[in-house]
């Protein structure tokens, strides 16, 4: 009996590697559900989706299925059904999080940009940590994430809310209580596409359940007999507006081969009119690439098991992280990284070092790093390109 007691107390603890990833995110199902912190808009969105077709199937569709057809009900049902799936899919996902450097593979960073950089006089700005790729023959940035120690793939940046850098970042949205990137971003756009879609379909019904019973009772008898039909009517003319227009804006941004994080910051609509290297100049092919291509695996590896060493260098860089602070205004361009609106700032580690997602051959067809013997500086027109 000592003996199994004995055993029972020296076998290890399974630390599974969501346990100990940083940034400010929440698990749920043992790392397979995966959200940001801030969860309070998103049960908003759950309320009002179901709230609002519970009332319509309760109260109006029995009556609209007798009056006109049976089929209303099911294609209500099957456009909910949708909307709530890829609602639930972009939310509980890894939207494409770039893991951190660990200590060591921060070190040998550190090491690589002060060999390239040499030693800089105590008082002078120090260089901006970039490196610069060619991506269909025009010059993009690499820039460095102070907070994860890498340097951030294209498009990908840094969101101040998960504290995560994201592979092709688009922004956090706080109604999908996530970010959108990479690997969620067109189930996003299909969940506002069938909201749109949604919201369209119940307020016309409503509509026409509303005018069919006032040619009975009319039209005040009506409005005081189906108060949850008032209400439904409230909801979907306030929401139709702010859904319809954001389905629209990402419709356009889909058939640009472009993000909203890029939008803002205005990467391919500046004055000096930089294209944009990543469309392809085809609203078809873009749409294929954005909706249809396929999706990278997550780098996270959330499920998987930590050896002992791992668990250590992986609280290391939890408390580093959380330590570390960004260089101030007073640096300069040599130190300092953007932060936009849409929370931005990633990074990609050294290839050597940190295991990051490769780019699809759509996206960087004749990608190539640039060193300072091969290229001059590039100019403002390509620092446009910068993310």
């Amino acid at each position: 009996m000592s003996v199994l007691v004995a055993r029972k107390k020296k076998k290890p603890k399974v630390v599974r590697r969501w346990e100990r990833l940083p940034g400010r995110n929440t698990f749920c199902c043992d790392g397979r559900i995966m959200m940001a912190r801030q969860k309070g808009i998103f049960y908003l969105t759950l309320f009002l989706i179901l709230g609002t077709c519970a009332l319509f199937f309760a109260f109006e569709c029995r009556y609209l299925a007798v009056q006109l057809s049976p089929a209303i009900p099911v294609f209500a049902a099957v456009l909910f059904l949708f909307a709530m799936a890829t609602l639930l899919r972009t939310s509980f996902s890894d939207p494409g999080v770039i893991p951190r450097a660990l200590p060591d593979e921060a070190a040998f960073i550190e090491m690589e940009i002060e060999a390239t950089n040499g030693t800089v006089p105590q008082g002078q700005r120090p260089p901006p940590r970039i490196k610069n790729f060619q991506i269909n023959n025009q010059i993009v940035k690499l820039k460095y994430c102070y907070t994860c120690k890498i340097f951030r793939p294209p498009r990908a940046s840094h969101c101040s809310i998960c504290d995560n850098c994201v592979e092709r970042f688009d922004h956090h949205c706080p109604w999908v209580g996530n970010c959108v990137g990479k690997r969620n971003y067109r189930y996003f756009y299909l969940f506002i596409l069938s909201l749109s879609l949604l919201t369209i379909y119940i307020f016309t019904f409503n509509i026409v359940y509303v005018a069919l019973k006032s040619l009975k009772i009319g039209f005040l008898n009506t409005l005081k007999e189906t108060p949850g039909t008032v209400l439904e009517v409230l909801i979907c003319f306030f929401t139709l507006w702010s859904v319809v227009g954001l389905t629209g804006f990402h419709t356009f941004l889909v058939a640009l081969n472009q993000t909203t994080n890029e939008d803002i910051k205005g990467s391919w609509t500046g004055k000096n009119r930089v294209q944009n290297p990543y469309s392809h100049g085809n609203i078809v092919k873009n749409c294929c690439e954005v909706l249809c291509g396929p999706l990278p695996p997550s780098v996270l590896d959330r499920r998987g098991i930590l050896q002992q060493e791992e668990s250590t260098a992986q609280e290391e860089t939890c408390t580093r992280g959380s330590s570390a602070q960004e260089p101030t205004a007073a640096q300069g361009p040599g130190g300092q990284e953007e932060e936009s609106n849409a929370q931005q700032d990633g990074s990609l580690p050294h290839p050597s070092a940190v295991p990051v997602p490769s780019l699809s051959n759509a996206e960087m067809p004749e990608e190539k790093q640039l060193t300072t013997g091969e290229l001059p500086a590039p100019s403002q027109d390509a620092g446009q390109a910068e993310h």
